[in-house]
């Protein structure tokens, strides 16, 4: 990897993380347990370390700002118009995949 200043590397970094946020936003047809069963994370998990990161900086940002950083719109909305049902598959799934939750 080529030699890159702090500063550029903090630029790359938030674009990538602008990037992914923009794709999980336009991907609402992926539900969070199917996020989690394959990749360990999901939105509400993104949310967290948003808030956290900025706890770190002494930034004050609540779960709800944060959630809609991430989701596009307020989380009660996103669920409402997204979210479904795990069917008992996802479940399974989920807890063998997850099973300290």
């Amino acid at each position: 990897m080529p030699d890159i200043d702090a500063m550029a590397e903090i630029e790359l970094e938030a674009a990538v993380f602008r990037r992914l946020v923009e794709h999980l936003q336009t991907r609402s047809d992926v539900q969070n347990i199917d996020l989690m069963n394959l990749a360990g994370f999901c939105r509400n998990c993104l949310s967290n370390w948003y808030q956290e990161a900025a706890a770190e900086r002494s930034v004050s940002v609540t779960k709800e700002a944060a959630r809609e950083r991430v989701y596009g719109m307020p989380y009660d909305q996103w669920r409402a118009l997204h979210q479904k049902d795990a069917s008992p598959d996802q479940q399974a799934a989920f807890v063998r995949s997850h099973p300290e939750h």
